[in-house]
Order: C-alpha cells, then structure tokens, then sequence
C-alpha cells in the first residue's frame, strides 16, 4: 500500500492571504478595528464610574474613620470600639427624634389648613391703649417695628405663630375679649411696598396692629371678624392709632 498522498495534489501557499488586498484597503482595516478600541474605552469609564459611586455610597453609609479589617474567611468587617457603637446609637435616635418632630410639624400644619376658619402671614405689632390720666402716647407712625407673624382663625381664638410649622402659638385671643375691631389708614415701608392695615383691641387694653401687602387679605380678615365678633365695620381707630 502506498502510503504517499496518493493523487491529491498539494499546491505549496495556496490558501496564503494575499497582502495586496489589505494593503490595497486601508479605510476597511481602520473601521474594523476602532470599535475594539471604543469598547474598550467605554468599558474603562463605566468602570471609573462605578468604582467612584461605590466609593460615594461607602462615604455616605459608613462612619468617619471607622476601622475596617479582614477575617479569616476573607470578608471585610467593621471592628466598632464601645465608645464608637455609643455615639452611633445616639445618632440613631437623634435622627428619629427629628423625624418624629417632623411629623408632628406636618400633621399640625395639615390641621389647621383643614379646620381654621383663615390663616396667614401678617405682619404684627402691639401697642397699649392709653389709660386715663395717661399722656398721650408718642406719635410712632414712622416706627417699622412689624413683625412677621402666622395668625390663624381657629374656633372662638385667634392664634399667632411664629412660623407655620411651630406647633404651638406665641400668643392667643379670644374672640370674646376683642371689643373693637377696624381698618387702619395704609402705610409704605422702606422698601417702598404699600401695606395695608387694621387693628384689634382687647377688653386689656392690648390692640394687635396687623398689615399687608395684599389688601384682599386684610378685607378678609376684617370681615371674617367683624362677623364672628358681631362688630361693625364703621369702628374708629382708638388713640394712638396711625
């Protein structure tokens, strides 16, 4: 038996890539190969971006300085010293004790949107009624002295607040001690803006001054309480009024 090729006829190097035609196509070898290129690229920066969000949220998640080590199985565990577990417990209940106060803000704005029957920002002021024998009080109409104040009209009281989400008022009213209620002539303030006015007296002798920029705002409040206090409209301003 021979154990030659037999009649297979072998052609030396001719399955041998041409390199003339390569050559000849230089845009082709270019467009083929840069997609390598940009995957690579692009992997590398999504790499960098996910190793800098690890990092951020490690920040975030983990106390300053907090010790890390390596047990024997090869995972990573955090060693917290007594005085280290103290302090974040008391973290912990410091935010929840925020949170609870939050809450409570919340539910008490939510209240009085639901049952005042008005409530606002007004700039308030006080002044005394003169008694008699008193001299007359100084002329204080050029005295900017306002305050910012949230009122609300809730029930037989007026409240007012220092801000919205206080839960409880710096100063009160009833309706049933409020003996005069009427407008007050307009005013400007320093900067420029035209306010509106009226006043509140009390059987005390305390008169609550209040004002505004919008002059709807304080028709509204003059009529809601000249209603709910049964007063007229047609009330002067007491002495030492502006």
């Amino acid at each position: 038996m021979d154990d030659g090729l037999g009649k297979i006829k072998v052609i030396s190097n001719h399955f041998k890539a041409s390199t003339s035609r390569v050559d000849s196509h230089p845009s082709l070898t270019s467009s083929v190969s840069q997609p390598q290129i940009d995957d690579s690229s692009r992997s590398s920066s999504w790499t960098r971006r996910k190793l800098r969000s690890a990092a951020y949220m490690l920040n975030l998640f983990t106390l300053r300085r907090m010790p890390w080590s390596s047990s024997n199985d090869g995972q990573e565990k955090v060693v917290l010293s007594a005085l280290e577990v103290e302090s974040l417990k008391s973290e912990l209940a410091d935010l929840e004790e925020r949170e609870a106060h939050l809450k409570a803000q919340l539910e008490n704005v939510d209240q009085i949107l639901r049952t005042a029957r008005l409530s606002g920002y007004l700039y308030i002021r006080t002044r005394w009624a003169v008694l008699p024998g008193e001299p007359p009080p100084l002329d204080d109409t050029d005295v900017d002295d306002w305050l910012p104040r949230f009122v609300v009209f809730q029930g037989p009281c007026l409240f007012f607040y220092l801000l919205s989400t206080d839960l409880s008022p710096q100063d009160s009213t009833l309706l049933l001690d409020i003996v005069e209620i009427g407008p007050l002539p307009s005013f400007t303030r320093e900067d420029e803006e035209t306010h509106y006015a009226f006043y509140i007296l009390t059987r005390l002798g305390l008169r609550y001054e209040c004002s505004s920029s919008s002059k709807i705002q304080v028709d509204s409040w003059l009529s809601a309480l000249q209603t709910d206090c049964k007063l007229g409209s047609d009330a002067t301003a007491p002495n030492g009024s502006m």
